[in-house]
């Protein structure tokens, strides 16, 4: 596995692979890998040959008051689970070089993006997708992998990509999760034991309303009910927001066909998680 920090020499090793003819597969992180991520290896080296990862917290989707001074890092686990796992580039830029001195340009998002996550984070998107149009500026990937767990993130990018005409295929990957449901997050390390337990409320709070609806319930109200109500089970959890909504804008609904999305976030101490479902589909 080759290991950058300098964007010339990422262009150089792209440039060279794409004259031989050959598909670029992306999988932008903020490190501190689990499975979930590497599941997003597998999936691009399904679609595309080679693989670039990249590492990098992005400071400009942090507000002041978050976790960005002790978002967890450890590099060298991070390059040995990639490197086991068939990354072929990995690129690990600073933040000058991702907003070197005078970088002020951003990316703007629409009405999607005040919703839910962006109401409770405001600016945040902005800074995600800022950040994600540098790097497919700079990797110039044909297929880019986006984790189902943080969901209106992954709408809100395939909608620039196709809004700016990029000819990337994005790829949404179902959410991988502990055996006992809880979705895999690098901030899961924050959670203490107690805490643990009591976050495997979120991901049982969906399944209820996956229950309701396949008994039958459309109504949007009666299943944020459903989960508001299973999350009363867990005194240590506080919802943030729960979100019934159609999955192409992440409108609010007032009925809940098929493919509608259920999406919470919710404080488990001072840890902030995140989960949500696809009704009619796979639980992931």
């Amino acid at each position: 596995m080759k290991e950058t920090g300098e964007a010339t020499v990422l262009r150089e090793w792209v440039r060279a692979h794409r004259a031989a003819g050959r598909r670029i597969g992306f999988v932008p992180t903020m490190g501190f890998l689990h499975e979930g991520h590497l599941r997003l290896v597998d999936e691009a080296r399904r679609r595309a040959d080679p693989v670039v990862m990249s590492i990098f917290v992005n400071p400009l989707q942090f507000a002041p008051t978050e976790d960005l001074a002790r978002y967890p890092r450890d590099l060298p686990r991070d390059r040995a689970l990639a490197a086991a796992r068939g990354v072929d580039l990995l690129f690990v830029p600073s933040a000058a070089v991702m907003y070197p001195p005078g970088s002020e340009t951003r990316v703007v998002p629409g009405e999607a993006a005040t919703r839910w996550e962006g109401a409770a984070r405001p600016g945040h998107f902005a800074g995600v997708l800022t950040v994600v149009a540098k790097l497919f500026n700079l990797v110039s990937p044909d297929v880019a992998c986006f984790g189902r767990k943080d969901i209106q993130q992954a709408t809100l990018i395939a909608a620039m990509v196709r809004d700016l005409d990029w000819p990337i295929e994005v790829v949404v990957v179902p959410t991988v999760r502990e055996t006992d449901g809880l979705a895999l997050s690098s901030r899961n390390v924050y959670l203490s034991a107690e805490e643990r337990g009591q976050a495997l409320g979120l991901n049982r709070a969906l399944a209820a309303a996956r229950d309701a609806w396949a008994a039958g319930e459309r109504r949007a109200a009666a299943l944020e009910g459903t989960v508001r109500a299973t999350l009363r089970m867990y005194p240590g959890v506080a919802a943030d927001y729960i979100a019934v909504c159609e999955p192409g804008r992440m409108a609010p609904v007032a009925e809940a066909p098929a493919g509608t999305v259920i999406a919470l976030a919710a404080r488990v101490g001072s840890t902030r998680l995140i989960d949500n479902t696809v009704l009619g589909e796979e639980p992931g």
